[in-house]
């Protein structure tokens, strides 16, 4: 459940991030193509408009009639006003000349209707981005971008966008990136999950092994204080066994300061040695020195009482308190009273240890 809880959680936040980031990726990228698209329709309006401009006056200077030249760009331009951009044209009074709406010939231009400053201005695309986002775009149909007057007339032509037609194209570029994302954005987060779901099993797999070896070391370790606890009550039970090994003695001699002073060996409680110093420690926590080495002790003692744990400790099974785990199979030996040093057992030395417990 703990698992199932964790994927899901890892879901939900891959997810926020991704829109979180998407959207703030999404709303430049918008702005970025907008702006681009709004430039290249300004550059398309100012090349017709000029194009046309140079085209009228030519005609004009070829004495060309003006009511015939008015019918033929009325033709030219009619309905364009259905497309993204168009063109119009009007005289000094502001009264329409030629318009793809033919209801707005001969009407004067409206006061409110959008147009640059003057015929020398330039919009550039980020204002008329601008434009775009703000709330007088939704009273208007139509933007004049561009102006140019015609040579040898009176008249002005007007480069136009169509708004609703231009939203309606940056309405399309957002919904198709809102589109990207959504494809994007589940193939990433369903690639992140089934990543993340196949590296948690493998990891959850070498945890439930490295569990495993934990439980079982444990094991071990209770059943190895369990043999402890066992060997010390046998010891208890039987003192005299220790008869059968001839060899042993019952008290060591030992120096506190320059006094000689005997101890049994059942007070001991493990026997080590500290800058060639070897000392004598005893249940009840007194501490003296020997003139022997630990080979030389342990050589004179009982072995089914004591253990040469390693080259600088030998251990009572009357003080061994408990056995941990150290380092890398090897064991720690917690004595009562406490030593001061590690009494380690290394990893070659702990199956002789666990024989000598009969474990």
């Amino acid at each position: 459940m703990r698992k199932d809880k964790l994927y899901l959680l890892t879901l939900l936040s891959i997810t926020i991030i991704f829109i979180v980031m998407g959207s703030i990726a999404i709303h430049y990228f918008v702005k970025v193509s907008t702006i681009q698209i709004l430039d290249t329709q300004l550059e398309f309006g100012k090349k017709d408009a000029k194009a046309m401009s140079t085209l009228i006056s030519h005609q004009l200077a070829n004495n060309v009639e003006k009511e015939k030249l008015i019918e033929d760009i009325q033709n030219s331009i009619e309905n364009a006003n259905l497309k993204t951009g168009f063109i119009s044209m009007f005289d000094w009074s502001g009264k329409q000349v030629c318009h793809p709406d033919i209801k707005l010939v001969g009407q004067k231009v409206s006061p409110t209707q959008s147009l640059v400053s003057s015929v020398t201005d330039d919009l550039s695309p980020q204002d008329f981005y601008t434009f775009l986002k703000s709330k007088e775009v939704e009273q208007k149909k139509s933007e004049v971008i561009y102006l140019i007057p015609v040579k040898g007339s009176d008249w002005i032509l007007a480069a136009h966008t169509n708004i609703e037609k231009t939203l309606e194209r940056i309405r399309k570029l957002q919904n198709n990136f809102y589109t990207i994302l959504f494809i994007m954005g589940f193939i990433v987060i369903l690639s992140f999950v089934v990543v993340v779901r196949l590296i948690g099993s493998t990891y959850e797999k070498q945890l439930e092994l490295k569990n495993e070896e934990l439980e079982n070391e444990v094991i071990n370790l209770s059943k190895l204080n369990l043999a402890v606890d066992n060997y010390q009550q046998k010891v208890s039970e039987n003192p005299n066994k220790s008869e059968e090994n001839n060899a042993s003695k019952k008290r060591i001699l030992t120096y506190v300061r320059n006094e000689l002073l005997p101890i049994s060996t059942d007070e001991i409680a493990h026997i080590y040695t500290e800058n060639s110093i070897t000392y004598v420690a005893c249940i009840d926590g007194r501490r003296s020195t020997s003139n022997l080495s630990l080979d030389e002790l342990f050589s004179n003692l009982d072995h089914s009482h004591f253990f040469r744990a390693n080259r600088q400790f030998i251990i009572a099974i009357s003080a061994i308190d408990k056995i941990v785990k150290y380092g890398n199979n090897q064991l720690k030996i917690l004595v009562n009273p406490n030593s001061e040093v590690d009494i380690i057992i290394s990893k070659n030395k702990a199956s002789e240890f666990k024989k000598w417990l009969n474990f």
